[in-house]
């Protein structure tokens, strides 16, 4: 985003500085769907990862109804790093968004840890998305009169906290960006810009960070590297990801590939190569 305002406004509304009203209504109690084969996206079951149960999403009505989601239960379990892929039309950022609380299901119910999303006022789910949730999008979304460090800390600064300088330590020298905080972001290479985006997400040691396209932008090398920083976030900082990605080579950084199509889940692939990625995705299409 070229606009300041603009770059503060999208950032406080991903990360619940500010009230927002998700789309849709409010989830209501929904049937249980399961994924085929009875598995869960990377094994078992955490408190610290997110879910959904039986998830619908319809856009419209009558006969222009359009249904993103048909039915989906799958779990993102927490310390582990979930890829999302399918088709276009699929259904994965409309997923993404609904487990990240950014928009609303029409009917199911959605977990992050132990909180069910749907039971939640405006202001809770709010202040959930601030504390709990990190999002890393393909636009890096930073604010071009802000340093590195500003803009690493803006969600603190918006949410009215002061950063916890040990752990905002850890975070820049993980992601290799400790001489680079005093430059602005004219003055970073992309992927020095998404490293920036990545640790903004991370800083407020959220319970799982949603990614979506986060190499889009990146030359496969600077891709790789990013892809590297997300892995690293998981094995060394204990962090829970989920990514949507349209590449296999991005999904094989994952420990589990969860596949949609049409709004359905309908494979879930534990310890993805790009070579199997890509044959299950020419399946698909």
């Amino acid at each position: 985003m070229g606009n300041g305002a603009e770059a503060r406004r999208s950032i406080a509304e991903e990360t619940g500085a500010v009230e927002h009203e998700p789309a849709g209504h409010r989830q209501a109690a929904g049937g249980h769907g399961t994924v085929e084969g009875g598995q869960a996206a990377g094994g078992a079951r955490t408190a610290g990862g997110a879910r959904t149960v039986g998830l619908r999403k319809v856009y419209g009505a009558g006969d222009t109804a359009v249904r993103a989601l048909d039915d989906v239960s799958v779990e993102l379990p927490g310390g582990r790093f979930t890829a999302i892929m399918g088709p276009s039309g699929a259904g994965k950022s409309t997923l993404m968004h609904c487990v990240a609380g950014l928009d609303t299901a029409t009917s199911g119910r959605v977990y992050v840890g132990d909180q069910e999303l749907g039971a939640l006022s405006d202001r809770r789910l709010t202040r959930l998305r601030r504390e709990r949730i990190g999002f890393v999008f393909q636009a890096f979304n930073l604010i071009p009169t802000l340093t590195a460090r500003e803009n690493i800390t803006l969600p603190l600064t918006l949410a009215g906290t002061r950063p916890d300088e040990d752990w905002l330590a850890t975070v820049v020298a993980t992601l290799g960006m400790g001489e680079r905080l005093g430059h602005r972001p004219a003055e970073l290479s992309g992927g020095q810009q998404q490293r920036v985006a990545l640790a903004r997400a991370l800083v407020t040691r959220p319970q799982i960070i949603f990614a979506d396209e986060p190499t889009g932008n990146l030359d496969s090398r600077t891709g790789a590297e990013v892809l590297t920083l997300l892995r690293n976030a998981v094995d060394g900082l204990g962090q829970t990801v989920a990514m949507v990605t349209h590449d296999p080579v991005a999904a094989a950084h994952a420990d589990a590939v969860v596949f949609l199509a049409d709004g359905r889940v309908v494979d879930v692939m534990s310890g993805p190569t790009p070579g199997r990625v890509l044959d299950r995705m020419g399946e698909l299409s």
